[in-house]
């Protein structure tokens, strides 16, 4: 009964939001305005996407809280570690849609704040990792912060280089979630959480509300903490190489784009647009078309594991079809 009253004080909520956004989005007057350049849009468009998503995470955790269903939520310390770095990395993200921050600030910041949760919080470490595939775990030793710090911080980036084109990033983390719900991962949790994506693609798609760079880094920010979360508490939990073939794509635009920007005497956080999506984009001149083809790109590995396929085999297979893709739209652009 709790978790109805909840489900539905969220849908109200995120209603009231997705039906009153003009006037909203004029009374936080921050909007992403096309330069012709990075940014291609025809008219202005409200940078509060981040927020919403972040009033929600608030929301649904203290609906969970105050209601005692402790059975529903994360244990512990992790609601906090959640709440807290969720906000540094929206905030980071945020100050960057506005001000437009050096990729040295940016990176920098955020390195900061996950070294501060880090302090504060120390059960976000991992002290080991499994893979599928090895009969021993690999273990950190002395370089658990180190690898902490790294993961976050390449999520952080892999995740917003993603978000390029509407409705791509956020139907992305609604499959994350779904992968959790499936799981048993606090589904209840991630239903509720899911709400606001609905209703912000909704919004997205019609080119009203952008994620921005603080929706970003605030989504990447519980999905990090979530996959970080089921390692420590679920039996059935998924192994190092299985989530990253999760990411497997957001990984793997981010290195190439590194790659190919430092050949080229650029900073590896420099924006472009040579993004998978905006390459695809460029052949098929369908944005629909588009995300529909970058999501199943996406979902493809998870699929293949659920034949139970090594996973060494599903990287090496998707790595193949991934650079031959970027192979044959460079050739035909």
């Amino acid at each position: 009964m709790e978790f109805l009253l909840i489900s539905l004080s969220i849908i109200i909520f995120n209603l009231l939001i997705f039906f009153k956004f003009e006037n909203i989005s004029k009374n936080f007057i921050f909007f992403d305005k096309p330069d012709n350049k990075l940014k291609k849009h025809k008219n202005p468009v409200s940078l509060i996407g981040g927020l919403i998503i972040l009033l929600n995470l608030y929301l649904v955790i203290f609906f969970l809280k105050i209601l005692a269903l402790d059975n529903i939520i994360f244990e512990g310390n992790f609601s906090y570690i959640i709440l807290i770095l969720g906000t540094l990395f929206f905030i980071i993200g945020f100050i960057d849609d506005l001000k437009n921050l050096s990729p040295n600030i940016k990176l920098i910041s955020i390195i900061i704040s996950i070294f501060l949760i880090t302090v504060f919080f120390p059960e976000i470490k991992l002290e080991h990792i499994k893979v599928t595939f090895l009969k021993y775990n690999y273990s950190f030793e002395g370089f658990s912060l180190i690898f902490i710090i790294l993961s976050f911080a390449l999520l952080a980036n892999a995740i917003n280089m993603f978000d390029g084109i509407n409705l791509q990033l956020i139907l992305f983390t609604l499959f994350i979630f779904l992968i959790f719900i499936l799981k048993g991962f606090l589904p209840l949790f991630f239903i509720l959480i899911s709400i606001c994506f609905i209703f912000l693609g909704l919004l997205n798609y019609k080119n009203k509300v952008f994620i921005g760079d603080g929706g970003c880094y605030l989504i990447s920010a519980i999905i990090g903490c979530s996959f970080i979360y089921q390692y420590k508490s679920f039996d059935n939990f998924l192994y190092g190489d299985q989530i990253f073939l999760i990411l497997l794509i957001p990984s793997l635009d981010m290195l190439r784009l590194f790659v190919v920007r430092i050949i080229k005497g650029k900073h590896p956080f420099k924006g472009d647009l040579k993004h998978i999506h905006h390459m695809v984009d460029g052949f098929v001149k369908n944005k629909n078309i588009t995300v529909l083809f970058t999501i199943g790109l996406c979902i493809f590995p998870s699929i293949l594991m659920l034949t139970g396929l090594e996973t060494y085999f599903i990287l090496f297979l998707n790595l193949i079809i991934y650079l031959s893709l970027i192979l044959f739209l460079e050739y035909v652009k």
